[in-house]
């Protein structure tokens, strides 16, 4: 008997080996011979809802953990034959799903061994939180990259160099940016990868010996880090202008007034086309990305509040992305993102616990227009422009890329992140605008740390920390020149603030702290803007 066992367990592996080997075959095939413009319009002529069905079902029969979820909820999985079927599930989340059950059972067929690759988060516990991946997990997302290269840095004809700034090790950033970009030169993209991490001595030495080699260098990181790098590097005379650099960045919501402050410092003379942004996560990699078309309009929309408000219900503008409805399905459910998507961990209706919504690409289209703007028109001309920069002239007479009919989605992030200050919510990048201002932005590195405090008369005032860069020495005139700055732009971008607050209540106290303060802004700690 026991024999027998050790020759059954044997015949399985043996079946597995050849299963997983033939579906990094066929996957990577496939990668590799279907260009990036037919697979999109492939995905765009598939259901998307057919397609989530049909991941569930595969989900409900071969993973022993939301077998065993729907089965504790009574939940027969062959009962889900619609959409509103489906969107009546339960929603997953790290609580009631990923810390109950085993890592194996997470995974098909609860084999562990089905996927090559883990990952580790930390959630707000401090607790890591393991994500397994196979190789062709990493393909699908590979795309969300060929995107970015390819519709917005045309680096299918362009020698590039990719500076891997994100942080190596078990989190999910660096490895994951670097296989894909990898994957990108396999098909036959001119890239080169290199991997400094968030080492900012080694990146500055890459792209000093190693930048003029190529036409175009790609720095993809966390914003305030590569923000950081570009300013230490001009202190030290660093020409970022000469490597026609171009920034890839994820794990944060920035304001365009940054993206126009940091194109500026790199020489950018076309912010649609030099920046992509990722809605990037461990759970479950990339979910969706910035295109040119996104950006053109997220800027249209930076400068007139009032459309932005119409649009998104908030005063704050949020990370707007287009995604791929076939490799990422997203639902709202009060207010909350819901995805699913196969992963290693395959997650059905799963909560990110990000807020935001979804906008399809007509019903976009159509609000702007009522708006006066027109989005594919303003593209084609900065596409045009950005063309004309190749320096090999190929295909200056080409339409302009990164206009697909792919829908949006925009997501504000934690909601946990705001304060609240007479009844108004005060969100991080309304404080951010007011730092990015001229000549502010020369005193300040951009963190701070918003706080709600009471003086000793029990008076709430609202309280900024603001960290100085490097070298700047704090004042008082600094101080009142930050604060009026900060109340400009909460005036400007956040209505209830207006409204809300009374207006011997309305002016900010900032404190400014050294470089690196222990208290507020200690080096190596992942920062929080704000405090409860």
């Amino acid at each position: 008997m026991v024999v027998l066992v050790l020759l059954q367990d044997e015949q399985h592996s043996v079946m597995n080996y050849k299963s997983q080997k033939q579906r990094a075959i066929k996957a990577f095939e496939d990668f590799l011979s279907i260009p990036l413009e037919t697979l999109l319009q492939q995905h765009l002529d598939t259901s998307s809802e057919a397609a989530a069905l049909s991941l569930f079902h595969d989900v409900a029969a071969n993973v022993p953990a939301y077998k065993a979820f729907l089965a504790e909820r009574e939940i027969n999985p062959a009962a889900i034959q619609t959409l509103e079927e489906f969107q009546k599930l339960p929603a997953i989340a790290k609580e009631n799903y990923i810390l109950r059950y085993p890592l194996a059972d997470l995974c098909r067929h609860g084999q562990l061994q089905g996927c090559d690759m883990i990952a580790a988060s930390s959630g707000s516990t401090g607790k890591p939180t393991f994500w397994p991946r196979f190789f062709t997990d990493e393909l699908q997302i590979a795309t969300r990259f060929e995107q970015i290269f390819h519709d917005s840095f045309y680096a299918d004809t362009r020698r590039t160099l990719a500076v891997i700034c994100f942080t190596l090790g078990t989190w999910v950033g660096g490895m994951f940016t670097t296989n894909c970009c990898r994957y990108l030169a396999s098909k036959g993209y001119p890239i080169t990868v290199i991997t400094p991490g968030n080492n900012k001595e080694e990146i500055l030495r890459v792209v000093q010996e190693l930048g003029s080699a190529f036409e175009q260098v790609v720095l993809l990181g966390y914003p305030p880090f590569l923000k950081d790098v570009i300013d230490t590097g001009i202190a030290r005379g660093v020409e970022w202008q000469q490597n026609q650099i171009k920034l890839v960045m994820a794990g944060e919501v920035f304001s365009e007034e940054w993206r126009s402050l940091v194109g500026g410092r790199i020489g950018s003379q076309n912010p649609c086309y030099d920046f992509a942004s990722l809605y990037g996560t461990a759970d479950a990699g990339v979910l969706g990305n910035e295109t040119p078309l996104s950006i053109c309009i997220r800027r249209f929309l930076a400068e007139n509040p009032d459309a932005a408000r119409a649009l998104f219900g908030e005063s704050r503008l949020p990370t707007l992305l287009q995604y791929d409805p076939i490799s990422r399905y997203f639902e709202v459910e009060d207010k909350a993102l819901l995805f699913s998507g196969d992963n290693g961990i395959p997650l059905i209706r799963y909560d990110i616990l990000d807020t935001g919504g979804l906008i399809s690409y007509d019903a976009m289209i159509h609000f702007l227009a009522e708006w006066g703007f027109y989005p594919v028109g303003a593209l084609q001309d900065e596409g045009l422009k950005q063309s004309s920069t190749d320096l090999t002239k190929s295909h200056t007479q080409q339409s302009p890329r990164g206009i697909h009919p792919l829908p949006f989605v925009y997501v504000f992030g934690r909601s946990n992140f705001t304060v609240s200050y007479f009844g108004a919510n005060i969100y991080p990048e309304n404080i951010t605008v007011g730092l990015e201002q001229p000549v502010i932005q020369e005193w300040v590195t951009g963190k701070f740390v918003l706080q709600v405090k009471e003086d000793a008369d029990k008076n709430r005032f609202l309280s900024v920390v603001v960290e100085l860069a490097p070298g700047v020495e704090g004042n008082e005139d600094k101080q009142q020149t930050i604060a009026s700055s900060m109340l400009s732009q909460l005036m400007r971008l956040n209505s209830e603030f207006a409204n809300y607050v009374p207006t011997e209540y309305q002016m900010p106290q900032v404190a400014l702290a050294p470089t690196g303060d222990l208290e507020y802004f200690p080096i190596g700690v992942k920062h929080r803007y704000t405090r409860k």
